[in-house]
C-alpha cells in the first residue's frame, strides 16, 4: 500500500487529545474552592485556592487563530459534517454535537500545527499526491466513484477543500515524522530475537485481538467523560461502526487504525481490560471501563492460540442454495416453502447433488471456492467446522432476506502458524516507537503555539 493511503488511515481520525485552555473572564466574581483531596502534582498547588473569574462551560469560542492562521466556523462545520458522513450519516444529538464541535476544533488546531511544522522544515506536499489520495478515499472509505465525490461532500454539508486539507495534514505529518523521527529510531537484532523467543515460549497460550476507544479523564471531569463513554457505547450497540467511532473519539495512537490494538496477551494489558477481555465473546463490547488515566471501551475482534493452527483459518469450498420470498407473502406460505427447502437440503448427497436439489425447490445456487471460516458469521463457524464434506447446514435466514443452506464441498486445513518474521517484528517495534515520539513531538508543538480564540 502506498504512503498516501497509509497516511490517510489516520484521516477522519477523530479527535485526538488536545490542550486544555483556561479561559478567564473579566468579571470580578471570586469563587472559593475547598478541596482536601487535591491530587499530587509537580505544580505545587495549594489545597485551598481562589479562582478569579468564572469559566462557563456553555460559553464556547467557536474559532481560533493558530500562529496567525485562522480556523473559521465554516472549517469546523465542514469537518464536523465530514465526520458524520464517514460514520454512516447518523446525526448526533444536540448534546453530542456541542462536545463534538470542541473536539473538531482541537483536531483542526493539531492539524494546523502539523502543516506549519512541515512547512518550516521545507516539506512540500504536491497537489497531485493530495488528489491521488482523495480518489483512493472516495473509493475505499466512502465507496463512491471519485467523479461523484465532490457532489457527495457538498450534499452532506462538507466540501472537497475540507477533506483535501485533512489529507494534506496527514501527508505532511507522516513525511515530517519520516524525516525528523524515524531515522533516529533504533531497534537491535537482539531485541527482535528476544521477543520472538518469548513468542515461541508462549506457544499454545491465548492472545486477543482487541479494539479500544480510550478517553482520558482527570478526577475533576471523570463523571463527564464516563457519561460520554456511555453515550458512545449506546451508539455502538445500535449498530455504529467501532472503527469510525474510534477514529473520532479515541485519544490513543491506535485511533488512526480504527482503535485496533492488534494481537495482544492479557498480561500486557491493564488489569481492568484484561479481566473484561477474558470473559468476552468474539464480537462483544464492554465499557466504559475505568483504567488509570481515564476510561476505555473495548471490542473483542478475535482470539487465537499463539503459534498454533486455528481451525477457523481453514479454507472452504462451498455451494450456497437460496430461496427468496415474494414481498407480502403470507406467513403460512413462507413457512411451508421453508420447510420444503429444509427437507430438500437434508436429502442432498454431496455437492454433485446440489443442482438437482436446487431445481426441485426453485432455489438459486452460487459457488465459492475460497472461504475462510473465521470470515463467516459467528453462528455459522462452528456449524461448518462440524460438517463432513458433502453435508449441508440447516437452513438459516428470514422471510425478508430469504433462506439459505451451505453445502460443504471441500476443506483445506490451515498450516501450523509460524508467527511473525524478524523483519515484521522489527517494523512493529519501530512503528510503536515512532508513535510514541510523534505524541511527544505534537505535545511540544502545542506548548510553543500562540493560539487566540475569537
Amino acid at each position: 500500500m502506498n504512503q498516501p493511503i497509509k497516511a490517510f488511515r489516520k484521516t477522519l481520525k477523530g479527535l485526538a487529545a488536545g490542550m486544555t485552555f483556561a479561559l478567564l473572564t473579566a468579571t470580578a466574581l471570586a469563587q472559593t474552592v475547598n478541596d482536601s483531596e487535591v491530587p499530587s502534582t509537580e505544580l505545587n498547588l495549594p489545597e485551598k485556592l481562589t479562582v478569579f473569574g468564572s469559566n462557563d462551560p456553555n460559553m464556547r469560542r467557536a474559532t481560533a487563530i493558530v500562529n496567525g492562521e485562522i480556523i473559521t466556523g465554516t472549517d469546523i462545520d465542514q469537518r464536523l459534517a465530514l465526520i458524520v458522513a464517514a460514520s454512516g450519516g447518523k446525526t448526533p444529538s444536540d448534546e453530542q454535537l456541542k462536545s463534538l464541535r470542541l473536539e473538531v476544533l482541537r483536531n483542526l488546531i493539531d492539524e494546523t500545527l502539523q502543516i506549519q511544522e512541515a512547512a518550516a522544515n521545507d516539506i512540500v506536499i504536491q497537489q497531485a499526491d493530495i488528489n491521488r489520495t482523495y480518489q483512493s478515499v472516495a473509493q475505499g472509505n466512502f465507496r463512491i466513484d471519485p467523479a461523484e465525490m465532490d457532489g457527495f461532500l457538498r450534499k452532506n454539508g462538507s466540501s472537497p477543500y475540507s477533506l483535501k486539507r485533512q489529507i494534506m495534514g496527514e501527508l505532511a505529518w507522516q513525511r515530517l515524522l519520516g524525516r525528523n523521527v524515524q531515522p533516529f529510531i533504533n531497534v537491535s537484532e537482539e531485541e527482535v530475537q528476544s521477543i520472538l523467543k518469548r513468542l515461541e515460549a508462549d506457544k499454545g497460550t491465548e492472545e486477543y485481538r482487541l479494539g479500544e476507544i480510550y478517553l482520558s479523564a482527570t478526577p475533576n471531569n471523570a463523571n463527564e467523560i464516563f457519561q460520554n463513554g456511555r453515550r458512545i457505547m449506546q451508539q455502538l450497540q445500535q449498530g455504529g461502526s467501532f472503527a469510525a467511532y474510534a477514529r473520532q473519539w479515541s485519544e490513543a495512537t491506535t485511533a488512526a487504525s480504527g482503535g485496533d490494538l492488534g494481537w495482544v496477551k492479557l498480561q500486557f494489558l491493564p488489569n481492568e481490560l484484561a479481566e473484561a477481555a477474558r470473559t468476552m465473546s468474539v464480537g462483544q463490547l464492554a465499557g466504559p471501563i475505568e483504567i488509570p488515566g481515564g476510561f476505555s471501551i473495548v471490542y473483542l475482534i478475535d482470539k487465537r492460540q499463539i503459534l498454533s493452527a486455528d481451525p477457523r483459518d481453514a479454507r472452504l469450498s462451498l455451494k450456497q442454495l437460496a430461496i427468496q420470498f415474494p414481498q407480502g407473502i403470507d406467513e403460512g406460505d413462507a413457512t411451508n416453502r421453508a420447510a420444503a427447502f429444509a427437507n430438500a437440503a437434508k436429502a442432498i448427497r454431496g455437492c454433485g447433488d446440489a443442482e438437482r436439489a436446487a431445481q426441485q425447490v426453485g432455489a438459486t445456487i452460487v459457488d465459492n471456492d475460497n472461504v475462510r471460516v473465521r470470515d463467516l458469521p459467528g453462528p455459522l463457524q462452528q456449524t461448518l467446522l462440524n460438517l463432513s464434506v458433502g453435508e449441508a447446514t440447516p437452513p438459516f435466514g428470514s422471510v425478508k432476506d430469504g433462506v439459505r443452506v451451505l453445502v460443504l464441498c471441500g476443506r483445506d486445513d490451515p498450516k501450523v502458524a509460524t508467527g511473525p518474521s524478524a523483519d515484521e517484528m522489527m517494523r512493529t517495534i519501530e512503528d510503536e516507537r515512532v508513535n510514541k515520539r510523534a505524541q511527544i513531538y505534537l505535545r511540544d508543538l502545542r506548548r510553543d503555539a500562540v493560539i487566540e480564540y475569537n
